[in-house]
């Protein structure tokens, strides 16, 4: 994982599923060239980006799904 902006600022980014329409945004992520994943704060959209390489972004949603979370409920 890091951050990368440069990389992030053309990309077309999408909200979370889990994200509504009334201020309760959570994340967008985008899909860059090198096929990484790149996810950022919705509320924050000039801010920081993390950058995921793909096997690393699909063993932490599986986890998720698992319900491996650390105890912290949900994500947003």
């Amino acid at each position: 994982m890091s951050t990368c902006a440069n990389e992030s600022n053309d990309a077309h980014w999408f909200k979370s599923s889990f994200s509504d329409n009334q201020g309760g945004a959570c994340l967008e992520a985008a899909r860059l060239p090198n096929r990484t994943l790149a996810v950022r704060d919705s509320k924050a959209p000039d801010g920081p980006t993390l950058t995921f390489a793909p096997a690393v972004w699909a063993g932490f949603t599986t986890a998720l799904a698992s319900g491996a979370n650390g105890g912290y409920g949900a994500l947003c």
